[in-house]
């Protein structure tokens, strides 16, 4: 079968001293070992920063014994085969969860499901460290962790995935909150590529009035979106003492989301002391929030960049919470106001916590969170995916060309509905929204 995978790695992340290079290639067609495996055939894959990083930041790691790592964890598949022990069958949509847990005794998490916040850092994530990815025509997987999608998700299934980092997020922010009496009215969501914008379409949809902080232009792909779905965009500008420095060596996201960071923050070179206290109150997104009057109840970092995190703790309102989702390779010093920052932290009762994954719930939520969306703002989901490729095209992908969310069809679209069995009873799932 045709797969594409990441040639040239080495069994320890970073290791490699050549570039990874994706490659189409043949290998062997998949097959069920245990009366729980189920073979699926896969319609398309999502790609996202993560992929891109496998091979710019070379931190891909292969199955033990090989060198090299079949890509690509944002799954959408038919099953075509199930076995007896499964509880699936042949037809049926689903998608698939991306971390397996750690063998340790003692990582309780592990132990208990909810290997998204393992304590060894042992676990496996297919596509990424340690397992072979669904970027290929088949895949099979233990019935544990795949999820049923509805039919009617079919056009926009693939997107379950990186919608379910958001439901985590949502989740933690409600169990944190309980803290306080909490009536937020406010998110600023701080990047607009496939997560910031997914973030932004959820914020909306729970209500919540919206601005999202981006460096791309006001008249984007990106920034119609957010106005599509009554938020509020707003193009990040730069100082110009950051945008020569910090700005060019920004790091990267999970998400693209780190093509739409900006270069804020306390940034390199500033001072310390007093100084530092006017500085960090005064950057341009607390400025940009104070102009229009707006307290940030919470605020979502989807960019990576990690400058903008600490601009962020500032900006943040009184009892807020600051989700940081980008994750920031390289080495990158800066100076900060730490004193400015610690106080209005602990004075004002902020709270900062970053998050990773998902678990089974939050890909349930996350599929009704997505029929959610396409109910309330209709075709903004098929407005996402912006890029749609086919196995062959992946190899010569520049992922700095993407305009927002690529797709690789793995089977024309228009033989999918042929392949796709109706559930006759509909899908039951259990969650919190």
């Amino acid at each position: 079968m045709k797969a594409v995978r990441l040639s040239g790695l080495s069994a320890a992340a970073g290791a490699q001293t050549e570039t990874p290079k994706l490659e189409l290639c043949e290998v062997e067609r998949p097959s069920r070992k245990t009366a729980a495996d189920v073979l699926v055939r896969v319609l398309c894959v999502g790609l996202d920063g993560t992929d891109r990083e496998l091979v710019s930041e070379k931190y891909g790691v292969p199955p033990e014994g090989e060198h090299s790592l079949i890509i690509g964890h944002e799954s959408l598949g038919v099953v075509e085969e199930a076995g007896e022990d499964s509880g699936f069958t042949a037809g049926e949509l689903v998608c698939a969860l991306v971390r397996r847990p750690c063998t340790d005794p003692g990582c309780v998490n592990c132990r208990n499901g909810k290997q998204d916040f393992c304590e060894t850092g042992e676990y496996v994530e297919r596509g990424i460290k340690g397992a072979h990815g669904y970027l290929s025509e088949y895949y099979v997987e233990d019935a544990r962790y795949l999820v049923r999608v509805p039919a009617g998700l079919l056009r926009y299934g693939m997107l379950t995935e990186p919608q379910s980092i958001v439901e985590k997020v949502w989740d933690e922010v409600q169990r944190i909150q309980q803290r306080l009496v909490w009536q937020p009215t406010t998110a600023v969501v701080l990047g607009s590529g496939p997560l910031g914008l997914l973030a932004a379409l959820t914020c909306r949809c729970l209500g919540l009035d919206t601005l999202v902080w981006s460096k791309s232009a006001p008249d984007s792909p990106g920034a119609d979106i957010v106005r599509a779905c009554g938020a509020e965009f707003q193009q990040a500008v730069e100082r110009r003492a950051e945008a020569a420095g910090a700005g060019a060596a920004a790091g990267t996201a999970r998400s693209t989301d780190a093509a739409a960071a900006t270069g804020t923050g306390a940034g390199a070179g500033a001072g310390t002391g007093a100084g530092d206290g006017a500085r960090a109150a005064s950057s341009p997104l607390s400025e940009l929030l104070q102009a229009k009057g707006k307290r940030a109840d919470l605020i979502v970092e989807c960019t990576g960049f990690s400058p903008l995190a600490f601009d962020a703790m500032t900006a943040l309102g009184p009892n807020g919470v600051l989700a940081l989702l980008g994750v920031t390779p390289g080495s990158r010093h800066i100076r900060v106001a730490s004193d400015a920052i610690n106080q209005e932290l602990v004075l004002e009762n902020k709270c900062v916590f970053g998050s990773v994954n998902a678990s089974r719930q939050d890909f349930e939520t996350g599929l009704y969170r997505l029929q959610q969306i396409e109910e309330r703002f209709p075709g903004v989901l098929d407005r996402l995916m912006t890029d749609r490729l086919t196995l062959e095209r992946v190899p010569e992908l520049d992922f700095g060309k993407i305009a927002i969310k690529a797709v690789v069809d793995v089977i024309p679209r228009e033989q999918w509905s042929g392949l796709v069995q109706e559930q006759g009873a509909g899908i039951a799932n259990s969650f919190s929204v």
